[in-house]
């Protein structure tokens, strides 16, 4: 089905296949066989099988949510994809997927997104990946006329211009953004000059002519096999029916709806070879024959297929654990900075992992602005540790491509605060990949950024996020408190097949601590306890792990005797360290963070204690942390709102005075 010149009897055939199959699903979801919402292609079918055609079968496709065209052209089984579509057990994803997440990576076709214009970035991605393997892959990426409003998609095509890499960003301008004409939306009907203010080689494309859109796919996959890339493509197509399954329409006029059924391209296709001769009408008839029966046969083989096994729903979220390294150091204990340590552990990964990148804004030639990449540029070189755009979403999302493709990354994000304008990388593409596609796709991403309050920092740079992140099912989320640790668990981090963020802390760059480095001894996972006292439990993590530390000194000199455990790993939570705290303490619990202590992590470490372990406890968790209020910058404001050494040791006090009575559950 791909890389050969289409006949007008081939085109037919699949447009026909792609019109009937999504006209069954169409009638299918108004029976109330398919829950939720469908978005049908009918009126693109040229797009998908033009395309397609031009490419060859080592190449990747990254589809738009109206996709099950691209998924069939791509050679998907049509039963799979109608059975996914219907979230049956027999689904190309087993019914996690449904009509607008399904993939196929067995035909290389990676899959929808059903966010607007997220799918730039993740190709972006792909042909990072493909670039730095060799492989001479290009891959295409459909996206609609609404989703060129999207900063994702624009960051995606900068990206993949600043890197030159073989993208074919295909836009399928149908005039309609959802519900609204895309007059109303966009200065000028012409995306295509998107493309050319971006450097980026540009064509118009008449997308109701597959030959047409064959064509010009050939060409640009030709561009970027020869390192011309990207290309940008505007296909003008024709959207015949709503913008999803239960859309009457009320909104679009009649004119505009007569207008798209005249240039229907099933319709023009069938006129064109028939007056031509280049088709019989005895051909034709045959064809539909056939068509019709084909489809039938599959939405009758959908309609008996089960659902899928409950008890397997919480399969396939993560990998299973990995295999370690026996546990004797290469090195002996040496002073290094917490950034150091980091910087040492990026480099040992480098040298081992030879498919390994590193990037983000200024971590190549600066070696970031804290330091932390310095001279893994220059031993490793400019195309494995570079610098990006200032394009969050491009950094994240081509991080999860180039994970999809089997390439491991560290990418910076240069301030936490800034991962909430690309948040959706991290939560609806990295978190799904494993969990929707059963385990066949991973995303083996390390996404690196760094928090805390510092004097001066403002709002907008002082956030401690960890509880945002943690919520997220599918990733792993860490906090590296020693040097030690910023070593031990940035190498596990890279280490691990899942997408996994390490949130430093800007505070401690400039710690120093003894690290023993060497090999991999620890997995992404696991609390550490850094002193034992059985009349009270502080639980921490983080960058205020060294004032809790200061505290239990104080407190043991006042004849207090403090259990301090670190959990350092938000997702997953350790349990059973929190279990052996907690047991070691008296029933006595103070939990201590940086962040708000309003919906704080915090809360939810202490709701597992009261869940687990009432009956063990002398005294309700208290909570310690900053009071629910932006961060100013003056330092003298910052100090009155933090958890210092003072006020933690003051709250621990109380707690240890404390009966068995009731007492406040939060100290902020």
């Amino acid at each position: 089905m791909r890389g050969a010149e289409l006949t007008p009897a081939q085109a037919y055939r699949r447009m026909a296949f792609i019109r009937r199959f999504e006209e069954e699903v169409l009638a299918l979801s108004l029976e109330g066989g398919i829950a939720g919402s469908v978005h049908p292609c009918i009126g693109q079918e040229a797009v998908p099988v033009g395309a397609v055609a031009a490419l060859e079968d080592r190449d990747r496709i990254v589809a738009t949510y109206r996709g099950h065209g691209w998924a069939l052209a791509s050679g998907s089984d049509p039963v799979a994809v109608f059975a996914e579509i219907a979230q049956k057990a027999d689904g190309l994803n087993g019914g996690r997927a449904g009509s607008a997440m399904l993939s196929d990576p067995t035909v290389g076709f990676l899959g929808e997104t059903s966010i607007v214009g997220a799918g730039s970035p993740i190709a972006a991605g792909v042909a990072l990946a493909a670039k730095a393997q060799g492989s001479g892959r290009v891959v295409l990426v459909s996206v609609g006329d609404g989703a060129m409003n999207q900063g994702a998609t624009v960051e995606g095509m900068i990206f993949a211009a600043a890197r030159n890499l073989p993208v074919i960003f295909l836009c399928e301008n149908n005039g309609w953004s959802e519900m609204t004409p895309i007059a109303l939306t966009t200065r000028g009907l012409d995306l295509v000059k998107r493309g050319e203010a971006l450097g980026i080689d540009s064509h118009i494309v008449d997308g109701n002519d597959p030959f047409a859109v064959q064509q010009a796919v050939a060409a640009a996959a030709t561009a970027c096999r020869n390192g011309d890339g990207p290309v940008f493509l505007e296909c003008k197509t024709v959207r015949l029916k709503g913008h999803y399954n239960k859309d009457i329409e009320h909104y679009r006029p009649k004119e505009d709806q007569d207008a798209a059924k005249a240039r229907d391209p099933l319709s023009r296709l069938l006129t064109t070879s028939l007056s031509t001769g280049l088709l019989g009408q005895d051909e034709v008839d045959e064809i539909d024959t056939e068509v019709n029966q084909q489809v039938a046969d599959i939405l009758a083989a959908v309609k008996t297929m089960p659902a899928p096994d409950p008890t397997s729903s919480q399969e396939h979220l993560y990998a299973p654990p990995v295999p370690l390294a026996a546990a004797t150091p290469s090195d002996a204990p040496r002073d290094l900075t917490y950034q150091r340590a980091i910087n040492q552990a990026l480099a040992e990964e480098l040298r081992a992992r030879p498919d390994l990148l590193v990037y983000g804004e200024d971590v190549g030639f600066a070696g970031g602005i804290f330091g932390v990449s310095r001279g893994l540029q220059k031993e490793f070189g400019d195309q494995r540790v570079f610098d990006t755009p200032i394009s969050e979403a491009a950094i994240l999302g081509s991080a999860v491509g180039a994970g999809l493709e089997g390439v491991p990354t560290v990418v910076e994000i240069m301030w936490a605060d800034f991962v909430f304008v690309a948040l959706d990388q991290i939560v609806n593409q990295a978190a799904n990949a494993r969990y929707i596609n059963r385990g066949t796709l991973h995303a083996p991403v390390t996404i690196r950024m760094q928090q805390g309050v510092t004097p001066g920092s403002c709002a907008q740079h002082s956030q401690s996020i960890e509880a945002f992140l943690a919520h997220v099912p599918g990733i792993k989320v860490g906090l590296p408190a020693t040097p030690q640790d910023a070593y031990d668990m940035t190498r596990a981090a890279i280490a691990d097949p899942d997408p996994t963020v390490l949130i430093e802390n800007r505070n401690l760059y400039q710690e120093t601590g003894p690290v023993v480095a060497g090999v991999v001894t620890q997995r992404a996972e696991g609390a550490r306890l850094h002193r034992t006292g059985h009349d009270l439990t502080i639980i921490t993590w983080g960058g205020i792990l060294g004032h809790v530390l200061a505290a239990a000194d104080e407190l043991a000199h006042s004849g207090i005797a403090a259990t301090v455990l670190d959990l350092r790993w938000l997702n997953p939570v350790d349990d059973q360290a929190i279990t052996d705290a907690v047991a070691a303490g008296s029933g006595k619990v103070l939990i201590v963070h940086e962040a708000t202590v309003s919906g704080g992590f915090g809360a939810e470490v202490a709701a597992r204690i009261i869940a687990t372990h009432f009956d063990w406890l002398t005294a309700p968790p208290m909570r310690l942390g900053t009071p629910p209020i932006r961060m100013p910058s003056a330092p003298s404001l910052q100090e009155s709102l933090l958890p210092g050494t003072d006020r933690i040791a003051a709250a621990a006090r109380a707690l240890h005075a404390a009966g068995s009575g009731r007492i406040p559950v939060s100290a902020g």
